[in-house]
């Protein structure tokens, strides 16, 4: 990238926006554009600085994102590159998944695109482990799949946040999402290739950061009764030559505990296979940062593929 380019995070007061910002101002070719606490909800104070951007960061909710995108496209084809961290626009027309590592084409997608819907932190370790599988054969798209995860606190947002913090009133963990709803479930089934509604088990755990993102499978019931060497072979495969997603191979025989927290402050991803052939049995295990690579850090990641940097 030539000459300095800029970026307006709408939303940078957010827990997101300020993790977002915390790493862009570390980039000598980016310059941050603010806008004033008192006008955060100016519409005319917004939309001068989307006209002024060459790329725009979406860390608000849903509504907002969507009315937020319409106030950029005001601006015709000087209107600036959007990044929605929100869960908006993540399976909708026009709009690309910005998981870098998805394919060997995305980041060149993502790239080339003026419009990027960052992904949920859930979804990100999820479609992980289960897309490079359907992919090869190894699990089939009509797989019944249970997907649990626990997340740090921080997840929830602001709201969950001040249930924490500075005094705790919620408890040590607590699952959520019940009634098996969940907003993440058409940005899961969109990108893992599961044509069958997986069951999402959500959970937070009295902790701020962290994430960890589970999947068992009967091995032996999926067809030829695939190993844990060749299911990690698979993942090792896809994600040859990634930045930021690792297989930790040989897991199975050498990890007996897995904790949320070890990836904390950075953008990367891990990626486990456990198991035993005894049982026909495997555990597909995901570890992220839930403000990292689960959401400002992929946000960074898009916006330097965005602006060539």
């Amino acid at each position: 990238m030539t000459g300095e380019r800029s970026v307006f995070i709408d939303g940078e007061a957010g827990t997101t926006g300020l993790q977002i910002r915390e790493r862009l101002a570390g980039e000598s070719s980016i310059r941050i554009l603010s806008i004033t606490p008192e006008k955060r909800k100016d519409r005319d104070a917004r939309r001068a600085l989307m006209a002024e951007a060459d790329l725009v960061v979406l860390c608000l909710p849903d509504e907002a994102a969507k009315e937020a995108v319409a106030l950029a496209a005001e601006l015709g084809e000087d209107g600036p590159k959007i990044v929605d961290a929100s869960t908006a626009h993540r399976v909708s027309p026009g709009w690309i998944y910005g998981f870098a590592e998805l394919d060997g084409d995305q980041a060149q997608k993502i790239r080339s695109s003026r419009h990027v819907a960052n992904p949920g932190c859930y979804p990100t370790g999820a479609i992980a482990l289960i897309r490079p599988l359907v992919q090869a054969g190894i699990v089939p798209a009509e797989c019944p799949v249970t997907i649990n995860a626990v997340s740090g606190y921080s997840g929830g947002g602001k709201s969950m946040i001040e249930t924490y913090e500075p005094v705790r009133t919620a408890p040590n963990f607590e699952l959520y999402a019940l009634g098996l709803e969940h907003k993440h479930v058409p940005e899961l089934m969109a990108y893992t290739g599961l044509t069958r509604r997986p069951i999402f088990v959500p959970s937070v755990g009295n902790f701020r950061q962290g994430m960890l993102v589970s999947i068992p499978l009967h091995v032996d019931m999926l067809p030829g009764h695939p190993g844990i060497a060749e299911i990690e072979a698979a993942l090792t495969r896809h994600y040859a030559g990634a930045e930021r997603v690792r297989v930790v191979e040989g897991a199975a025989s050498r990890i007996v505990r897995l904790e949320p927290e070890a990836l904390n402050d950075s953008d990367d991803l891990e990626l486990f296979v456990f198991g035993t052939a005894a049982y026909g049995h495997a555990l597909l295990v995901a570890r992220l940062d839930n403000l990292g690579k689960g959401a400002a850090g992929a946000a960074v990641q898009n916006i330097r593929l965005m602006l060539g940097c």
